[in-house]
């Protein structure tokens, strides 16, 4: 089986012109149906809305899009949680159906997200484990942002069997790209799974993409639009990721070298309900989180 996944890099609206997101998103989702897409990556609260001062429905809409083009969704935004905000993951696939959601859990709070004029509230981790989402393409995992860089959250989903993962990220990456390259690289080989990150451009700038395989990258790119001067990105990437029978055979030929993990991931194919009790919550103090939102 081939699937087309696009990671999107927009150019975002933030403030009061943030509810053009909602949008801007279903363009995307026709362009990415036009080039054949089957899976839809979105940056991390996008099409949001990301500030609370916001209030708009761009989920509702991406739902009837996706089961209109036929197409699997990945999209962020951020939602009361506690006594502050946390932010969102959610997976919609081709039929409009959301799947579920993912909220972010590392690191503890409090964090950048108060600090940044776009965003501006108060961060709250949530203490539910990461999970996997059956699709018609493969298992797919959310992570958010610098989750990236706590490599037992990736390890979690690997264990529930998981096929592709998902980073969407938000901005400042900046001087941080060169590692954030690598450990995308890093978490699709570690793991023997697909791994895809973008991330979108506040007001001016340019967008990032990367795509891996557990052999060898599928691709990475900086977003560059029809105006470079002023779009950042206006365009999505394409990048091939391949799921055959016959791969993800060997992915467990390799498993089999480590009687604990092979053991740990047949649990979890045969019994799905004991997926979370097998990996047990997130570690309170995952390592090397950066001060990337």
């Amino acid at each position: 089986m081939k699937i087309r996944v696009a990671a999107v890099q927009p150019l975002s609206g933030s403030g009061a012109d943030e509810n053009r997101n909602a949008t801007d998103s279903l363009n995307w989702l026709r362009r990415a149906a036009e080039n054949r897409a089957n899976l839809v990556v979105f940056p991390e609260g996008y099409p949001g809305p990301i500030n609370p001062s916001n209030n708009y429905d761009a989920l509702g809409p991406l739902a009837k899009a996706a089961a209109e083009f036929g197409l699997h969704v990945i999209a962020s935004r951020a939602v009361p949680f506690g006594a502050g905000h946390a932010v969102e993951l959610s997976l919609i696939d081709d039929r409009g159906d959301i799947l579920g959601a993912y909220r972010r859990t590392t690191p503890c709070g409090p964090y950048v997200y108060r600090d940044i004029d776009a965003w501006n509230f108060d961060y709250i981790e949530s203490n539910t484990p990461p999970r996997v989402f059956d699709t018609r393409i493969g298992r797919i995992g959310m992570l958010v942002c610098s989750e990236l860089y706590s490599p037992e959250l990736s390890r979690l989903l690997m264990l529930q069997g998981v096929d592709i993962i998902a980073y969407p990220a938000g901005g400042a990456i900046n001087e941080l790209l060169p590692g954030w390259r690598t450990l995308v690289y890093a978490r699709a080989i570690e793991n023997l799974v697909f791994t895809v990150a973008c991330q979108k451009p506040l007001r001016q700038g340019r967008g990032r993409r990367h795509c891996c395989r557990p052999r060898r990258s599928a691709g990475a790119s900086e977003g560059r639009g029809v105006d470079r001067r002023r779009s950042g990105f206006r365009s999505p990437r394409f990048s091939a990721c391949r799921r055959r029978k016959d791969r993800i055979s060997e992915t467990l030929r390799h498993d089999s070298r480590n009687p604990a993990l092979a053991a740990a991931r047949t649990l979890c194919r045969a019994g799905r309900e004991r997926s979370c009790a097998l990996v047990g919550p997130p570690p309170s103090h995952a390592s090397g989180n950066a001060r990337l939102a």
